[in-house]
C-alpha cells in the first residue's frame, strides 16, 4: 500500500481546480463551524464510519487540520480503509 503525501498549498489550489477532489476537514465542529475550505465534508468521531463507507474511494481525498499534524494521521487512516490517493495538507488551514 502507498502512503498518502503531503501537499503544499499550491498542489491543494491545482486539485481544488482540476474539481475531482472530496475535502475532508477533521478540526472540530466549532473551528469548522467559524470557516472552512469551500466544500469542505467534516469528518469526526461521530460520522467518520458513515465517511469511510459512504465515499467513492477511486476519487482524491484531501485531508486537512487547524496546523498540519493531525491531518497526517487521517490521511493514513483513509489509505488504511482503502481510498486509493488521499493527500495531507501541509501547515492545515491557519
Amino acid at each position: 500500500m502507498e502512503p498518502f503525501e503531503e501537499i503544499d498549498i499550491q498542489k491543494v489550489r491545482e486539485l481544488i481546480d482540476q474539481g475531482n477532489v472530496t475535502i475532508v476537514d477533521i478540526r472540530d465542529t466549532d473551528f469548522f463551524e467559524e470557516g472552512h475550505m469551500e466544500g469542505a465534508v467534516p469528518v469526526n468521531d461521530a460520522n467518520i464510519e458513515e465517511f469511510v463507507n459512504t465515499t467513492d474511494k477511486s476519487k482524491p481525498v484531501l485531508c486537512y487540520c487547524y496546523v498540519g499534524f493531525s491531518s497526517q494521521n487521517a490521511a493514513q487512516y483513509f489509505k488504511e480503509q482503502g481510498f486509493e490517493v488521499v493527500y495531507s495538507m501541509a501547515g492545515g488551514f491557519i
